[in-house]
């Protein structure tokens, strides 16, 4: 199998059962793991009905965060390779194939979808608002502290081997994961030799009214989490370090 798609939702009974559709049409091998963080308007019940081989799901005993529902997923899956993708209809499946295609090849850590680019690539500007000013700031700030050139690091779409992400020792448990994922993968891939590529993607956001989760406290925990990749999380070692490392096969 070589994608696994890992859906972390909470109250996303309007758009699930379209996404999945979506997702499922990908013509990849491919296994869907739903993680539901104890839905209240029927998400749950939907997915648990749901049947279909390449979807699995994990159903959380109480909500514990999108991250820490990332987490499970990634624990649980089984293919060469893993995206995360949202519950909602903000982000185009279609346009995983092509980050898959490089994802493939050999000098490629990971590879993120740039809704910054993406836009401007099709002539267009993404809506001003809290949000679009927070994700710059934090995109400066990253491209400051880890000398990189990446356009959006808040992107859900992140995509590396499924080994690569367990080799992360990844610990966070809300949104700031998505900017643990991107220090850390950015650090391992200097480390390594390689790059993150960035490809535009689609995008079409959504306001707080049509369900949208995140707050500006999210922002000031992802600059957090970025300043404690850098100084305070220990790198993670390249393979040949590893493999000098006593006990290590």
């Amino acid at each position: 199998m070589e994608l696994s798609v890992i859906i972390p939702v909470y109250n996303e009974i309007a758009t699930i059962e379209q996404l999945l559709e979506q997702v499922l049409a990908l013509p990849v091998s491919k296994e869907v793991i739903i993680v539901d963080n104890c839905s209240t308007d029927g998400t749950r019940e939907l997915i648990q009905q749901y049947d279909h081989p390449q979807v699995r799901v994990i159903l959380q005993e109480r909500n514990m965060m999108k991250g820490n529902s990332v987490r499970r997923g990634i624990a649980a899956a089984s293919g060469t390779y893993l995206v995360i993708q949202d519950g909602d209809l903000e982000y185009n499946p279609d346009d995983l194939l092509p980050m898959l295609e490089a994802c493939r090849k050999p000098d490629v850590l990971a590879v993120f979808g740039s809704r910054i680019t993406g836009a401007r690539q099709r002539g267009q500007k993404l809506p001003t608002s809290s949000f679009s000013v927070g994700r710059e700031l934090i995109n400066q700030v990253f491209r400051l502290l880890y000398s990189s050139k990446l356009t959006d690091i808040a992107t859900c779409y992140k995509m590396a081997a499924t080994e690569t992400f367990r080799s992360l020792d990844l610990r966070c448990n809300s949104f700031d994961l998505d900017f643990e994922l991107a220090a850390k993968l950015t650090r391992l891939a200097t480390r390594r030799g390689m790059h993150v590529a960035e490809l535009p993607i689609d995008y079409f956001p959504r306001g707080i009214e049509e369900g949208k989760k995140i707050r500006w406290r999210d922002g000031l925990l992802a600059l957090w989490t970025l300043w404690w990749c850098r100084f305070a999380e220990p790198l993670l070692p390249s393979p040949r370090e590893a493999e000098r490392r006593p006990g290590a096969s």
